[in-house]
């Protein structure tokens, strides 16, 4: 049996022990040391030689609350989903969905730049592609001769 009790506010020790654990365990922080109220979920996938990345961000203002940027190599994306609703003490809810800043960050290969990068949103998914990732990275294929080793050059 599950009993539903009212959230009233954050625990002082529940929140010193969610900190340590996420710090201990990796888990998402603001840099005040802070967890992240919401971290949304990512899809990474090839797309001939290029990389699109999906975000699930239903209900946040894209154009106001997101940042797509590069920067040190990375492709960070940045935002927050704002629970604009008002408090009413006289009704009880359960809430499952997250509100809070975000920020997600992946690596990028040195030949890429701002300039490869776009971004669109549409139906709650922020697709955001990163052209030419994979240029030029099959690998090419030696023949191998048989017969004697190239001799070396003698040098003089």
């Amino acid at each position: 049996m599950s009993t539903i009790t009212r959230f009233r506010g954050r625990d002082p020790f529940f929140a010193e022990f969610d900190s340590l654990v996420r710090s201990t365990f990796g888990g998402p922080t603001v840099p005040t040391g802070e967890p992240l109220a919401f971290t949304p979920t990512a899809e990474t996938v090839r797309e001939g030689d290029d990389v699109v990345v999906r975000l699930d961000l239903p209900g946040v203002d894209v154009a106001e609350d997101v940042s797509v940027e590069v920067a040190n190599q990375r492709l960070v994306i940045a935002g927050e989903r704002k629970d604009d609703r008002a408090e009413d003490s006289t009704r009880r809810s359960v809430r499952e969905v997250r509100y809070g800043s975000f920020r997600r960050s992946f690596g990028l290969p040195g030949h890429v730049g701002a300039d490869a990068v776009s971004a669109h949103y549409d139906k709650g998914v922020l697709h955001v592609r990163v052209a030419g990732v994979y240029a030029g990275t099959e690998p090419t294929r030696i023949t191998i001769s048989d017969g004697p080793a190239v001799a070396e050059v003698e040098q003089a």
